[in-house]
């Protein structure tokens, strides 16, 4: 049996945090860790104690025909990536220079999803200081993100934004 990579050893903890999700539809898991110790976790789902998308039977989101990656004012669900940097400030854990591994799965197949952390997610990260990210492709291949080049993909596409709009400003 194949020892597995440190990477692939916290990718399959990820895996299994994302079991924890309430989510009907995708389970996502995310693990923090700092000097090879695992500093916290966290996995997609509603605040503390607000009612979740199991417990109700439905999912909002999905009946309001939302695509996915969009209709986040319909989801109660904090993202793993948050919730795991949360879960370390609440017990006063630093990730600063940590690095995240996060994992998903589709709900009906179990088949995994590649994670491509969201705009939202990836500011969080940024300013919570986590130096790199790894998540795995549709075919289980490793990726590995550097956060410093989303602040870089993140001004550029702000600023073009923003030149576009004013293209399109009516006076």
């Amino acid at each position: 049996m194949k020892r597995p990579s440190k990477v692939e050893y916290y990718l399959n903890i990820a895996k299994a945090v994302c079991k924890r999700s309430t989510c009907l539809l995708r389970r996502y898991g995310a693990v923090i860790v700092k000097d090879d110790t695992i500093v916290s976790t966290g996995y997609n789902g509603p605040a503390r104690g607000v009612v979740n998308c199991n417990e109700v039977g439905d999912c909002l989101k999905e009946m309001m025909g939302a695509e996915r990656g969009r209709g986040y004012e319909h989801c109660p669900a904090v993202h793993a990536e948050e919730n795991a940097i949360i879960n370390a400030a609440r017990h006063g854990s630093s990730v600063l220079g940590g690095i995240m591994y996060a994992c998903g799965e589709d709900v009906k197949t179990g088949k995994h999803l590649p994670i491509i952390p969201c705009y939202w997610c990836r500011r969080v990260i940024i300013n919570a200081g986590i130096s790199k990210v790894y998540t795995m492709d549709e075919n289980g291949n490793i990726i590995e993100y550097d956060p410093k080049q989303w602040i870089k993909e993140d001004s550029e596409d702000y600023i073009k934004r923003v030149e576009e709009a004013k293209k399109t400003r009516r006076p």
